[in-house]
């Protein structure tokens, strides 16, 4: 909560009105005592508490997080694997961009469109020659099927 001018002028005017202009010095004096006591009293309160609450607590987390340390680099590796293999997965049956083909496909490919490279029309080397479908048949001795 903060205090602002207006509210300070307003408390000042009432305290003048109320106390009177001759004992307002020495009452702002107490007050401003008290305020100090207080904010002294605060602070101590609250080393204490740092003291005999939050510092053994910190002590007693520290030894928990050391143990949480491999667990949690495991996670992040089993998360970045998940993330590789989802990756493969939906790269299934896409067509690899040209830059990523393999040397040795190049050299297939660039073999295959050679003049003097194997026919291109002729069955691979351990290949079995495909059979003509049956429209194919019947085009080929001429009569229908």
């Amino acid at each position: 909560m903060k205090i602002g001018f207006l509210e300070l002028l307003v408390v000042f005017v009432v305290a003048l009105l109320v106390i009177g202009p001759d004992k307002l010095p020495a009452y702002a004096r107490k007050f401003g005592r008290a305020l100090q006591e207080f904010r002294k009293a605060s602070s101590d309160i609250t080393q204490d508490i740092r003291e005999s609450v939050v510092d053994p607590l910190e002590e007693a987390q520290r030894p928990l997080r050391e143990a949480m340390e491999p667990l949690e680099k495991l996670d992040r590796d089993v998360r970045a694997e998940i993330k590789g293999v989802e990756a493969d997965l939906n790269s299934i049956g896409k067509p690899k961009p040209e830059q990523a083909q393999s040397p040795a496909r190049k050299a297939a490919e660039t073999a295959g469109t050679d003049s003097e490279g194997p026919d291109q029309n002729a069955p691979a080397a351990g290949s079995t020659p495909e059979e003509p479908s049956p429209s194919e048949e019947g085009t080929e001795t001429g009569g229908t099927p």
